[in-house]
């Protein structure tokens, strides 16, 4: 109760300011546009499958016959082949994340941004095709997949991932041979 006394006039101080008034944010952006979206809830994906696209290198996982949750793609146009990897989440435009892919006995945290896909701002990240993280997409166990905001997505288990990672590391281009050190003299 020592504190009693010294605590007082600050409550009495306290009050006396004034409230909030519109004048302060005349002018000032809606705190709306400066917070992210607000995270979705994780998906579920009981039944869900992983089935062809229109292209023979890309795949989707999702519900039959609703839109797809996931996708995974071999981009070879570039000049080292790469696996693209699609959430169907929405994303804040200009944002990014590190997604995180626990399975098949790896973890590995992938960069993902925000692209804009036929007018919907989704999660999307290219990856070099022989890149070590993506080992944990090609084994036949489930894969959980968080990005923070878009929620958890399990990806259940099937060899469709690895089979296009795969097929995707075999365009990479074999790796020049070294220089041989200066030819021997002859003696």
């Amino acid at each position: 109760m020592r504190c009693a006394p010294m605590l007082l006039p600050l409550l009495a101080l306290a009050a006396c300011k004034p409230p909030p008034t519109d004048a302060a944010v005349v002018g000032a952006e809606p705190a709306a546009a400066t917070r992210p979206s607000e995270p979705i809830a994780s998906p579920e994906t009981k039944g869900a499958i992983w089935a062809n696209s229109q292209s023979p290198s890309r795949i989707l996982y999702g519900l039959p016959g609703l839109p797809p949750l996931f996708a995974l793609a071999c981009d070879d146009r570039g000049a080292r082949p790469v696996i693209r990897i699609t959430r169907y989440a929405r994303a804040d435009k200009g944002a990014g994340a590190f997604a995180a892919f626990i399975g098949n006995g790896h973890i590995s945290r992938i960069p993902i941004d925000a692209k804009e896909i036929a007018g919907t701002t989704v999660w999307e990240a290219d990856v070099p095709a022989d890149d070590p993280k993506l080992e944990v997409l090609t084994g036949r166990r489930e894969v959980a997949v968080t990005i923070p905001g878009a929620g958890r997505l399990v990806l259940n288990p099937s060899p469709r991932p690895g089979e296009i990672i795969e097929g995707c590391r075999a365009l990479v281009p074999a790796p020049e041979p070294a220089a041989s050190a200066s030819a021997a003299p002859a003696r």
